[in-house]
């Protein structure tokens, strides 16, 4: 090794004495950036209040979430963006830069104008602020996860990295604890005015924290020392995709890895989320509190998964965990249905309302009135959050309607809301006895185990993949494309399947597909890296 070669590593082995300090950073980074993107998510409903106002609350909600998708989407062009940054100039200064993007675009949709004070002006804002923060976001993941693999002992580095992922845990849950707060601090009139704003501005605290800390950090010891020897790559890009070998684990990274680790995260997260709130109609307050006490009690798979893939390796507990996916996820919902709101699941059961009828066509995007009298139909179901089932017939045959078998004049809602009410259909938001919580809870903490078996290995397991040159590209561009678009419009297409089928599992459907996709490609594509030297 040359003299600056060894200069370079005796300042990584330097910076290796701090591992504490290495952790806690890139932890309360990725937890500060996460909690900055999904603040958006967990306010969801405020949100298109204000900036996407519409006669139909579903367009508004759906809009909303197509928005939220948005920022998932740049996140493959963030990774190109500070993935070849990272490679280039280094670890360290591109995820402090990031940071200071991401903490910057969610402050300033906390000042934004509603779409009352300038119309389609503020939504358009909005997006750019969601443009920047799917930037910082593409960028974030692949430099923390790199930072601590690079000066983690190979033997520990899945438990060391696999803190990475609890830490985006950590973002979802300081995001719901912030919302939380703001809501016991404010009453509802000021709440719905200017509270909602306060969790988007406390951002700025969370940044000066982030920064404060990271400017702390030394450069990463295998970036030095090839920075040292003259082994940067001069297109980080053009080399993640030159040999067909490094196109194929790049594809099995996007495919495999990603897509399957991403849609079992956001279903544990988001879409129970959702599916308390609106499909077992749970008070919005309470239905948090259980999705953020399971999310603290689902922490610990994350660490334990990445440390048992330092004993068996990365790709079992992957391979196992989307098999697992597969067998239990609809299981899971049900008994959190069950437990949630025993009444509206036992009215569902009991007497499942069943529309006949032609030209049934429901646009739920529509502002106004559907266009037939069987769609108009369909959209009171729909805001009601009822559950249906969709039978065709002739064209111009007028809609009916059974609930349980017993037919109802569709054409009068007072006559229709009374046989739903007569038949079990308990509309009015609740909150679940503290047993019942608790169950709802263990479900979601089961759907968090099986989140932490396919993502807690997985830093290690991408950090291993990829050579050093080209790490900080070829990692976080599969990462971001798989999370960004597998993952970041799951809330929009699950919750579209939703409405369209008038089925409240529907949803899962689409996590299904993409977790079946991810197990063939693991189990028949994954090498395993566990063990690997970086140098």
């Amino acid at each position: 090794m040359t003299a600056a070669g060894q200069g370079a590593a005796q300042a990584g082995g330097e910076a290796r004495t701090g591992m504490g300090l290495v952790i806690l950073a890139s932890t309360l980074g990725t937890v500060f950036e996460w909690y900055d993107f999904f603040v958006y998510g967990t306010l969801a409903t405020i949100i298109a209040h204000h900036f996407f106002p519409a006669d139909n609350p579903n367009a508004s909600l759906l809009i909303t979430l197509a928005t939220f998708g948005v920022g998932f989407g740049m996140r493959p062009l963030g990774a190109v963006l500070f993935g070849v940054l990272g490679d280039r100039l280094g670890r360290k200064y591109t995820f402090l830069a990031t940071v200071a993007l991401m903490g910057g675009a969610t402050a300033l949709i906390g000042l934004l104008p509603t779409y009352r004070q300038i119309g389609l002006t503020a939504p358009i804002l909005l997006l750019l602020a969601r443009v920047a923060q799917g930037l910082a976001l593409g960028g974030e993941y692949g430099g923390a996860a790199i930072y601590v693999a690079e000066h983690a002992p190979a033997r520990r580095r899945g438990l060391y990295t696999s803190f990475i992922q609890a830490g985006v845990i950590g973002g979802f849950l300081l995001s719901l604890i912030a919302v939380l707060a703001s809501t016991s601090l404010v009453d509802k009139a000021q709440w719905e005015s200017w509270g909602w704003r306060v969790p988007f501005l406390f951002s700025l605290v969370l940044l000066a924290v982030s920064l404060w800390v990271r400017l702390k950090l030394h450069e990463s010891p295998v970036f030095r020392e090839l920075q040292a020897e003259g082994g940067l790559a001069r297109n980080p890009l053009r080399e993640s995709f030159d040999r067909w070998a490094k196109v194929k684990r790049i594809l099995v990274a996007l495919f495999g890895i990603s897509a399957g680790l991403t849609v079992i995260w956001y279903t544990a997260q988001f879409q129970s989320l959702y599916f308390i709130q609106n499909a077992l109609r749970v008070d919005d307050t309470a239905a948090r509190l259980i999705v953020g006490a399971a999310a603290v009690c689902s922490l610990g798979w994350f660490l334990l998964f990445g440390w048992i893939s330092d004993l068996v390796g990365r790709k079992k507990p992957i391979v196992i965990g989307h098999a697992l996916t597969l067998l239990l996820l609809f299981p899971l919902f049900h008994w959190m249905a069950a437990a949630g709101n025993p009444d509206l699941a036992a009215a569902m059961a009991r007497a499942p309302v069943v529309v006949t009828g032609g030209d049934c066509a429901y646009d739920p995007f529509a502002t106004g009135k559907q266009a037939t009298p069987c769609g108009r139909l369909l959209d009171a179901l729909a805001k009601k959050g009822i559950a249906y089932t969709k039978v065709d017939a002739p064209a111009g045959q007028p809609p009916q309607v059974r609930i349980g078998g017993q037919p109802v004049d569709a054409a009068d809602p007072a006559r229709l809301d009374a046989a739903l009410a007569e038949a079990g259909y308990r509309l009015e938001k609740i909150v679940p006895p503290f047993g019942r919580a608790v169950q709802v809870a263990l479900a979601i903490i089961g759907i968090g185990f099986l989140s932490g078996m396919t993502y807690g290995p997985v830093a290690a397991l991408l950090v291993e993949l990829f050579p050093a040159r080209v790490r900080y590209t070829s990692m976080s561009v599969p990462y971001h494309i798989g999370t960004g678009y597998f993952g970041g419009f799951l809330p929009f297409i699950s919750q579209l399947i939703v409405v369209k089928t008038g089925d409240p599992f529907a949803g899962l459907w689409y996590t299904m597909a993409v977790v079946a996709m991810a197990l063939v490609v693991t189990a028949f594509g994954l090498p395993e890296t566990a063990g690997k030297e970086l140098e």
